[in-house]
């Protein structure tokens, strides 16, 4: 779970900190695959044509932000009295993608498959804020396929009550001015 965005102060040096801290387990796909798929997620910048499996369709908008450290995407058509976030963030040799969701939880993501060419990556769930079991309902995954530099698919999953309950396939299309 996510507490803050800052460590509470240590009066330890920082070689201490690194010594007696334990070794924690970074789950996901890193490296130059990792990195490939960030690079490749930035090129969604712009907006794009949509068109869900459950029958919503509409413009979602891709933003690279933060000095080019979060791809951004805005999604206010899925539900359209709840407009949804995604961010996908390389954390240090991994990408995250968080989604803030209309269910008002707020599932992470890592990406643990990666193709060698990075035009199929999988994101499974990490852990979650404002989920206080994993049975809630919520995002658990998402496949994303890179069809060209204009198209691209994404299938979510989601579960709750110990099991998968369905799954959505979205078809974005670029949207060229």
């Amino acid at each position: 779970m996510l507490t803050g965005c800052a460590a509470p102060p240590d009066s330890r040096s920082p070689s201490d900190n690194a010594a007696s801290a334990p070794a924690s387990p970074r789950p996901g796909i890193t490296g130059d695959r990792a990195k490939a798929l960030y690079e490749r997620l930035k090129t969604l910048h712009g907006a794009w044509q949509s068109k869900s499996t459950k029958g919503w369709g509409g413009k979602i908008q891709y933003e690279t932000i933060a000095g080019g450290s979060c791809v951004m995407e805005t999604d206010a058509v899925a539900h359209p009295d709840a407009k949804m976030l995604s961010l996908y963030v390389l954390d240090i040799d991994r990408i995250v993608l968080t989604h803030y969701c209309a269910a008002r939880n707020q599932p992470r993501l890592v990406a643990t498959d990666i193709s060698d060419d990075a035009s199929r990556a999988t994101f499974t769930f990490m852990d979650a804020t404002n989920l206080p079991s994993r049975d809630v309902g919520h995002m658990d995954s998402m496949v994303i396929r890179f069809d060209g530099p204009d198209a691209f698919t994404s299938q979510w999953t989601w579960y709750g009550k110990g099991q998968e309950s369905w799954m959505e396939e979205i078809q974005h299309r670029r949207i060229t001015d």
